[in-house]
């Protein structure tokens, strides 16, 4: 069966303090807060998810705010980098709007692009790219217009601790074509118009530890159920365990470690976030799952508050 994924649906990572992830993501790089909800497995813990007006696959990226967790250490086994996609020709708002809130960048050029690479205050590894494809994001927060608002996902990178393992995995069960080689790294896209880049580090370089400031896992795109179904099969054909399938309310998901110990999701672009919430009103309310509504007043106990601030330069 020949199968291609469209390429990223979200990405998942643990950060500390609630409120400076909301201000980061929200208000520095001003993103829409989807869907604010807890860990189905640790329901005294957020689950925040940010993304794009609609909250649409590709432009999602969630996280777990522990505050004092112990800080985590990129490496192998993980996603080193997260890649956002801007409209061309906005990286001189974007260089303002960083040095503006004393976010320090380097400028570094791949593959034939140019790339801000910068972190967020819990240490995640970030970094913006100019590109053409991919519609624009409307959602207006403070000085950010349609015409330099952050679309959703440019890629990632991946720090493998088999690449070549890796390299194959990329080719042969997900689909992605080889674009090319330049240094350290080789390049694959996927079919889709946004999330659809990654690059991959050709050698290992110490494994990471999961902690305050790495990604947990990245999600790849399944048309619908059906579809999760054959990627299911597909992907357990190639001798890798896969998980049953698990209900996450706004999509379904199945998971699996690779080779070189990445954690991969495939989830389903449906039901999306405004299932249970209008589409103007995403993001504003704790949403809980049912087996959780009759905690709601102890888990919001639990909860420290947070609010989405507009932050101009």
């Amino acid at each position: 069966m020949s199968v291609q994924t469209m390429g990223i649906h979200h990405i998942t990572a643990i950060v500390g303090d609630p409120q400076e992830n909301v201000d980061f993501y929200a208000g520095i790089l001003g993103l829409r807060l989807v869907k604010r909800t807890v860990n189905f497995d640790d329901p005294g813990t957020y689950h925040l998810y940010f993304g794009n007006e609609g909250g649409d696959p590709g432009t999602i990226i969630t996280f777990f705010p522990w505050s004092g967790a112990q800080r985590g250490r990129i490496g192998d086994g993980q996603v080193g980098v997260t890649a956002y996609v801007v409209p061309e020709n906005s990286f001189d708002f974007w260089r303002e709007r960083l040095s503006s809130f004393g976010i320090s960048y380097q400028e570094t050029q791949r593959f034939g692009e140019n790339y801000l690479q910068f972190q967020d205050q819990h240490g995640l590894r970030l970094e913006l790219v100019e590109r053409a494809e991919g519609r624009e994001n409307t959602w207006k927060s403070g000085d950010i217009s349609a015409e330099t608002a952050v679309k959703g996902f440019g890629g990632s990178t991946l720090y493998s601790s088999a690449p070549e393992q890796t390299a194959s995995l990329l080719e042969e069960v997900m689909g992605l074509e080889k674009a090319g080689e330049e240094g350290e790294f080789i390049r694959f896209r996927a079919k889709g118009d946004i999330g659809n880049v990654i690059d991959l580090k050709k050698r290992a370089s110490g494994r990471g530890q999961m902690g305050v400031g790495t990604v947990h896992h990245i999600a790849w795109r399944a048309d619908d159920d059906e579809d999760q179904l054959n990627w299911q099969k597909h992907v357990s054909s190639f001798g890798y365990h896969v998980t049953p399938v698990q209900d996450r309310n706004y999509f379904n998901a199945i998971y699996f470690r690779e080779h070189g110990e990445i954690l991969f999701e495939i989830a389903t672009d449906p039901p999306g976030f405004s299932h249970d919430e209008s589409p103007e009103t995403m993001g504003e309310t704790l949403m809980l799952p049912e087996q959780y509504e009759k905690h709601r007043s102890q888990i919001e106990q639990v909860l420290l508050p947070i609010t989405v601030r507009e932050l101009n330069q």
